[in-house]
């Protein structure tokens, strides 16, 4: 009686993962699931390339940036020398 009670816990319990396992297993992904899927990844790539493309174009404008704060900053330096110049020769 004991043994009939084990084995017919035995194989409820192995019955029960066995259904577990079968509605995972047939619980998959459909096919419009996947081209969702598909589009959301083309999506993110797109959209990791344009980030790639603003960040580069940013470097380049401050790289400008820098440039043109260089040549003002010789500028006023030319100025401030040339005002100098102008004071000894009393101009």
């Amino acid at each position: 009686m004991k043994k009939t009670k084990k084995l017919i816990s035995t194989g409820l319990i192995t019955a029960l993962f066995v259904g577990l396992f079968s509605l995972a297993g047939c619980g998959g992904v459909s096919e419009k699931e996947m081209a969702e899927l598909e589009a959301l990844r083309s999506e993110v790539k797109a959209l990791e390339k344009e980030v790639n493309s603003l960040k580069s174009e940013k470097a380049a404008l401050e790289r400008e940036i820098a440039e043109k704060n260089a040549k003002l900053d010789e500028c006023a330096k030319i100025k401030a020398e040339t005002k100098k110049n102008l004071e000894k020769l009393g101009l």
